[in-house]
């Protein structure tokens, strides 16, 4: 989503400290050589020495040019919401129509308030009594601007329109803002890595992310209670227990609930919007829920404002006019309690958006026969409806999403007839490779990797002869152990600032430590082996400086968090791979071109250190570094016919087409019984 630029600026200025770093750095490694060579008289000396000493000072200059306009932090928070209301409502507007089937025809939500056994919100005068049963409510932003404090619960079954009412709310907030009010920001609560973020930190992680935000901007906002938390899907935040129901410990979202009642705004509780399914959060009530909070559950849809909806999205009235004339005569029947839910409804519209005869749902036995039936078509018709660039055919598009089920599926045990429930439902990128076949998969990430630094091996031939021997044997250890540690699995690593929080500061530490230990270890090693031809201080040197800088590398390197993106987890482990084979790479090669260069010549010695380098920074990038992103590029490789090989762009194509959604690092499927009919259908249905 375009912002305020914020990933840009930090981009700029990062390209700008490293470009003033290596002014620096250059100009005073360019002042020690001249001093130590001498011959320089006390004038040139000094002369020398103020080069890094100016460069410092335009370094100072630069960095100051960062400081923030000045001004009333209050005033600024101001404007900025402004701002930040323009572009969620600009974003939202977009996920709204893409829930609603790509228009703008509204469902008329009716929700019932659910009593709470612990200290409910209060909204004195503001409900009107339906009789014995469920009370009414008013409008639904109405309702929420008269709780105190405000906070607001709303639940509801699976496919009831959760998402649809919370961004109903959200954009009526923001149509009707003040200056002063806080900016609705929905935000999915898979993203919330508990065990690292408060909530205040979390939503200033969103404005970055999902707004491109500068973080210092973002924290002001934040502190100046201009944030408003719309927070969706607790019931996504753990996986269910096997027998396919909720899980009643749930540890992330009883963490999430109690990071809530915690959070407050001076004397109050703090103000929040929370989606859940009902299932799930009774199954928390038992032990934690959230207090202070008014709780609302989405009732069905009624047969009245159903046909409205259907009326609004129907491009030929005639064709819809059988199947709107049974709804108004059975306003009971089975076909309307079928259709009561947002999802079938959008599900129905979509199929019959621009031809078929909507008067076949009468025919149909049962709901069954119904999901069935709408199911078949709902691919070929979302193909059609949205945008399609890359020129996806219904029945590819049917094809990859089914295989991507049996990943969800990973031990074979489930049959067409197990329930929706049992399924898993996160689509990792990174975790996709066994789909691939696992001994196939290592088997070819192996043989690629060793590959890529065997590539390297032509440059030993530029070295001299008597080099070229020792330099095609240590490139070739480097092919063998590069392939071998190819077999293994690792996680996706995300460079890092490890000092803004203790537990990265001690990680930083670790890394530095274990990385020097291993250099120390390797380096007597080396110097053992050629020991006759450089010496044990030239193998120490290596590998304390190989040491230094792994340990330097592991220690930036964290595991992503759960704010990251699908793709973005793979580009930042590519980061990490790179950055790790330049470090190693660089330190390897300085320290055997110096090494060789004082022994035999600098000429061959610098060649010599940069043939080595390159095959261990290949190595130490592919086999340390990018060890997830380098298996799921291999996996697509493998992967050829059942999959894109751009698989992440098409599964954000499947997104804007509602056949997908995003939840945190994963992919899911837009419902689970499409996921479930997918899995039971391995070719694209025929129909007429």
């Amino acid at each position: 989503m375009a912002g305020l630029g914020g990933r840009r600026q930090r981009r700029n200025w990062r390209l700008i400290g490293a470009v003033c770093a290596l002014l620096f750095g250059v100009s005073a490694v360019y002042a020690v050589r001249q001093i130590l060579h001498g011959g320089l008289q006390p004038a040139d000396t000094a002369g020398l020495l103020g080069l890094p000493l100016g460069v410092a000072g335009v370094v100072a200059a630069v960095v100051a040019l960062r400081k923030r306009v000045e001004g009333n932090d209050a005033e600024l928070a101001r404007g900025w919401a402004a701002t930040l209301a323009g572009q969620v409502e600009a974003g939202e507007s977009v996920v709204w129509r893409q829930l609603l089937g790509d228009d703008t025809r509204r469902i008329d939500l009716a929700y019932t308030l659910h009593p709470a056994a612990v200290r409910p919100a209060a909204a004195p005068g503001r409900l009107t009594a339906g009789g014995p049963g469920p009370v009414t409510l008013p409008d639904i932003v109405t309702y929420y601007r008269s709780t105190r404090p405000l906070r607001l619960v709303v639940t509801g079954a699976a496919g009831a329109g959760k998402t649809v009412l919370a961004l109903e709310l959200l954009l009526a907030l923001i149509d009707g803002r003040a200056e002063d009010a806080p900016v609705p920001v929905r935000i999915p609560l898979s993203l919330w890595d508990t065990e690292r973020q408060s909530l205040p930190e979390f939503l200033q992680q969103r404005l970055v992310d999902a707004y491109d935000w500068p973080p210092d901007l973002a924290a002001g906002l934040v502190h100046h209670r201009m944030v408003l938390p719309v927070l969706d899907g607790l019931d996504e935040m753990d996986p269910l227990a096997p027998d396919g129901s909720p899980d009643p410990v749930a540890p992330r979202a009883t963490a999430v609930v109690r990071a809530l009642n915690a959070y407050q705004q001076g004397r109050d509780a703090g103000p929040l919007i929370l989606t859940c399914r009902t299932r799930h959060y009774d199954a928390l009530a038992g032990h934690t829920e959230v207090l202070d909070a008014a709780r609302i559950a989405v009732a069905p849809v009624d047969t009245d404002n159903a046909r409205a909806y259907l009326t609004g999205r129907a491009l030929d009235a005639a064709r819809w006019r059988p199947l709107l004339d049974h709804l108004a005569a059975h306003p009971s029947g089975p076909l309307a309690a079928v259709l009561s839910t947002p999802w079938r409804l959008c599900l129905t519209a979509t199929v019959y958006h621009h031809d078929g005869d909507p008067a076949e749902l009468l025919a149909l036995p049962d709901d069954d026969a119904l999901d069935r039936h709408l199911l078949a078509r709902y691919i070929p018709a979302a193909t059609r409806i949205v945008p399609n660039p890359r020129g996806y055919t219904p029945q590819d598009v049917h094809r990859w999403l089914h295989h991507l089920t049996t990943h969800l599926d990973p031990t074979g045990s489930l049959n067409a007839t197990t329930p929706a429930a049992a399924e898993a439902t996160d689509v990792v990128l990174h975790n996709l490779w066994p789909l691939a076949g696992r001994a196939r998969v290592r088997a070819a990430d192996a043989l690629l990797t060793a590959l890529a630094v065997l590539t390297t091996l032509p440059l030993a031939w530029t070295a001299p002869q008597w080099q070229i021997g020792l330099l095609a044997a240590m490139i070739g250890l480097l092919v063998v152990v590069a392939g071998v540690v190819a077999t293994t699995t690792g996680i996706p690593r995300s460079l890092g600032n490890p000092l803004r929080t203790s537990q990265g500061r001690k990680d930083l530490v670790i890394g530095l430590a274990l990385g020097l230990a291993f250099g120390l270890v390797v380096g007597l090693a080396l110097g053992l082996v050629v020991g006759l031809a450089l010496g044990l201080a030239f193998g120490l040197m290596f590998g304390l400086t190989a040491g230094l800088a792994l340990g330097l590398t592991v220690g930036l390197a964290q595991q992503p968090g759960a704010s990251l993106g699908a793709r973005a987890v793979i580009r930042s482990d590519a980061l990490v791979g790179l950055a790790l084979g330049l470090a190693f790479g660089l330190a390897i090669g300085l320290t055997f071109g110096l090494a060789f260069g004082l022994t035999f010549g600098r000429a061959s010695g610098l060649m010599t250190g940069l043939a080595v380098g390159l095959a261990a920074g290949l190595m130490a990038g592919l086999m340390a570094g990018a060890q997830a992103s380098r298996r799921y590029a291999v996996f697509l490789l493998c992967s050829r016919r059942r999959l894109p090989f751009r698989l992440g762009l098409f599964l954000d194509w499947a997104v804007t087409a509602g056949l997908m959604r995003y939840s945190g690092p994963a992919y899911q499927y837009r419902h689970r019984e499409l996921q479930h009919w997918l899995r039971q259908h391995p070719q694209p249905p025929t129909t007429p």
